[in-house]
């Protein structure tokens, strides 16, 4: 049942009480105040409110989390809690703590919010890579866009025959809102997620960027043939609404984009851009939001425009980022979803026809969207759970579309009712889609093991693909010694795929940049010395050894993705990743990188193939003349890993200017061990490296008996002396003799015990380790 009453309450509601002058702006202390007239200040009631909104929040996300459920999940539900669905029905708490007077500085600061989220939503994105999009990316998403668009426009005709013209205006704007994709809100999901850096996760990035920039187009366009509609303005105000649009259009890009450059150009290279600069540029989006805004365009155009033209990646794109995206995305634009769920009220619900059409439509909406994603991905040769996976994805709501719900309540386009009946269709919405994707896309599975990718199965005549991973320039020269020590021949050549990382800074997009496509990278000097490294170990082994260069441009906690599906691809055998520690000259660490590390502890639970940790100390200065053969040392304990540290071992020691060492440490006891198996496959390989030995003087087997970890550990620490590189294996079982104390010490479980005391910081020798760890062959 409709009243004007109701309608009165809605304008209320929205519009606030217009009379402040008589609230206070700061309280006289707490001293000889009542809780009652300590709220009747603004400031402290707006601190109390911010942090009661945080904390409900945080509380909310820290429970539903554990359910997958996105933190829009417990932005929303927070504000349904606060509201007065809940807590507001309290009189007390409404009056008090969020009283409607006092509304307007949240307002204030959640619009504040969204606008430099949007702005940066707009840094990120790289509108030029609409232009490199395939073809895949092209038709799901026009397809995507179009099919959702045409659909409501016959929808729309047809509703005009059943719907009450006062319904009319707001049954329209549901449909156009389900119809946004919108470009930060996949992009977030997608990190949430972890997949951003996946197959999937760079399809919807790509899909969902040419929707966004398509609805987004379609959207003013719509916009502006509905104000020349309106019978209320004149020609002459159309035209001048219109012209000052353009103006308004034309002054962000001819006068932002020069702005931008000239900062650019006062930066030195390879520094951040001034907090000046970065103040100014804030101040531009401010301007520009007030020009939008009385132009007749939605307030947020301006600043996303701006925020298209700021060249993306370093100095400025990644500067803006680094400085405004933490009190933005961790603050200010969650507040306008709480603000938003703090409007719902799921109490007092009274035309129950209209809301159940208006879940209708939503249904409605959804399917027809899930359709236009799904049909074509299909056509395009989606695998069908990936295409249903997409589908999903790009029907994901946040909050752009809370934005759009919020503005359109304030034009009272919405009622009270149908705001509330939106918001909660956004927050189930985006939790159930969340779910949905996860359970239909595991991006682990496509690294799933059925055939042997490792050193040991590749034949000694065949070409050993080896993918090497580099953060800094020192990781090259490490990773290269080793390369030239593996010794490529015409019967055994090397197949390098070199991977440079490089951390995503002020884009959304990440980037595998092939460079063999005549691709450039944006890593600067840093990333072009590393390619030429490479390219002179090609020069010098010309047909013994080829190398394909990529730089990979992604979050640190996402790189493990592209290194895992780049090995994947190129059917690599092994790779090789730097430590994340580093030392200088005189043997001091220099660098113990956290990210680094949690880097390799993703690639070796994800890895296709075989993994190996390379420790670098050739930068560590030599007590002595160094001499000209490269001494390697492997110590073996027994175990798969150890299998392939041997095996590379002896690929090294084909070379004559290698020596190989094999240390087999033997317990004093009888060692039954719980895999026979395993026990046969050492003796054979140990029977070989033995038999090689016969034959190449440049091969050593020999043989120690130890009682514990403590007599191995004496042993391990004099083989530093003795050599350049000791290979190991990374896993052993708990009850080896040779190794008992030792876990107890362990300090990184990604070495094992001995790669561990091998790379501990206070070694100031200059021998290099590299950990193994043989191929993880999963079971579907």
């Amino acid at each position: 049942m409709d009243t004007g009453d109701e309608g009165d309450h809605n304008s209320m509601m929205w519009n606030g009480d217009p009379c402040y002058k008589g609230l206070g702006m700061h309280s006289r202390g707490s001293w000889g105040l009542s809780l009652t007239e300590f709220f009747h200040f603004t400031f402290p009631r707006l601190q109390l409110q911010l942090a009661i909104i945080f904390i409900v929040t945080q509380s909310l996300h820290l429970l539903l989390r554990r359910f997958n459920l996105p933190r829009i999940v417990s932005e929303i539900m927070a504000g349904i809690i606060l509201g007065p669905t809940i807590l507001g029905r309290f009189g007390s708490i409404q009056t008090n703590l969020f009283p409607q007077d006092g509304e307007v500085f949240l307002d204030l600061l959640s619009k504040i919010g969204y606008i430099f989220f949007i702005f940066l939503s707009g840094v990120k994105m790289d509108p030029r890579t609409v232009l490199r999009t395939g073809l895949k990316a092209w038709t799901i998403g026009v397809i995507g866009v179009a099919a959702p668009v045409s659909v409501s426009i016959f929808t729309r005709r047809s509703l005009r025959k059943y719907v009450h013209r006062y319904r009319l205006p707001a049954y329209i704007s549901i449909i156009a809102l389900q119809n946004y994709v919108t470009f930060p809100v996949i992009a977030s999901m997608l990190v949430d997620l972890k997949i951003m850096n996946s197959e999937l996760g760079r399809l919807a990035l790509a899909t969902a960027l040419i929707c966004d920039l398509m609805t987004s187009f379609i959207g003013t366009v719509v916009s502006g043939g509905r104000i020349g509609q309106m019978a209320d303005y004149t020609f002459g105000i159309i035209a001048q609404a219109s012209v000052f649009s353009i103006c308004v259009v034309l002054l962000i890009v001819f006068l932002g984009r020069p702005l931008c450059i000239w900062i650019i150009r006062k930066t030195p290279e390879g520094k951040p851009v001034s907090r000046v600069h970065v103040i100014l540029i804030a101040l531009l989006v401010l301007i520009v939001v007030l020009l939008s805004d009385n132009s007749g365009l939605y307030y947020q155009y301006g600043p996303f425009l701006l925020g298209l033209i700021v060249p993306d990646g370093p100095p400025l794109g990644s500067t803006l980022v680094d400085r405004l995206e933490t009190m933005v995305s961790g603050l200010l634009a969650p507040l306008l979803v709480t603000y938003c769920g703090m409007k719902v009220n799921l109490a007092e619900l009274f035309d129950l026809n209209f809301i159940s059409f208006i879940w209708f439509i939503l249904f409605f909406c959804s399917a027809m969207r899930l359709v236009a994603v799904f049909v074509p991905a299909v056509i395009c040769r989606v695998p069908i759970k990936d295409a249903m996976a997409l589908a999903f994805i790009l029907s994901a709501q946040g909050v752009v579309q809370i934005s759009f719900c919020y503005t359109n309540a304030l034009n009272q386009t919405f009622d009270g009712e149908t705001f509330s009946m939106l918001t909660t269709w956004i927050m189930l919405q985006s939790g159930f889609v969340n779910l949905v994707v996860k359970s239909l896309y595991d991006y682990s599975r496509m690294y799933t093991g059925y055939q042997k990718r490792d050193v040991q199965h590749t034949s000694p005549n065949s070409e050993l693909r080896v993918l090497t991973c580099a953060h800094r320039l020192d990781d090259v020269f490490a990773v290269k010694k080793v390369l030239e020590s593996s010794f490529p021949t015409t019967e055994s050549p090397i197949a390098v795929y070199a991977l440079h990382l490089v951390e995503l800074a002020g884009r959304a997009l990440p980037l595998l940049i092939d460079h063999q496509l005549g691709q450039k990278s944006s890593g600067g000097t840093r990333t072009q010395k590393m390619i030429e490294a490479f390219y002179s170990f090609e020069q010098q082994y010309s047909g013994l050894a080829t190398v394909q260069q990529f730089t990979a441009m992604s979050l640190t906690k996402f790189m493990h993705h592209d290194i895992c599906t780049l090995a994947f691809n190129k059917l690599a055998s092994l790779i090789i990743l730097p430590f994340h520690r580093k030392w200088n000259y005189q043997g001091k660490m220099i660098l113990d990188s956290s990210s680094l590390r949690a880097i390799n502890l993703d690639v070796l639970e994800l890895a296709p193939c075989s993994v190996g940790i390379l420790v670098d100390r050739h930068k560590v200065r030599h007590s002595s003349a160094p001499s000209s053969t490269y001494n390697v040392g492997v110590a073996f304990f027994g175990g798969t890993d150890d299998r392939e540290a041997l095996a590379y071992a002896r690929r090294m020691a084909q070379s004559p200017g290698i020596h190989l060492m094999v240390i087999r440490f033997v317990p004093w006891d009888i060692y039954a061990g719980d895999n026979q198996w395993d026990a046969v496959l050492d003796a054979e390989i140990l029977k070989d490296t033995r038999m090689l030995g016969a034959r190449q003087e440049n091969i050593v087997y020999r043989e120690e008996r130890v009682k514990d970890g403590a007599e191995t550990a004496l042993l391990i620490h004099a083989m530093e002396e003795a050599f350049d590189l000791i290979i190991v294996g990374r896993r052993h079982k708990d009850d080896t003799p040779q190794l008992l104390g030792l876990s107890e010490w362990n300090d990184l479980p990604e070495l094992g015990p001995v790669g561990d005391m091998l790379a501990a910081a206070d070694i100031s020798k200059p021998v290099s380790v590299m950990v193994i760890q043989h191929q993880n062959v999963k079971n579907k």
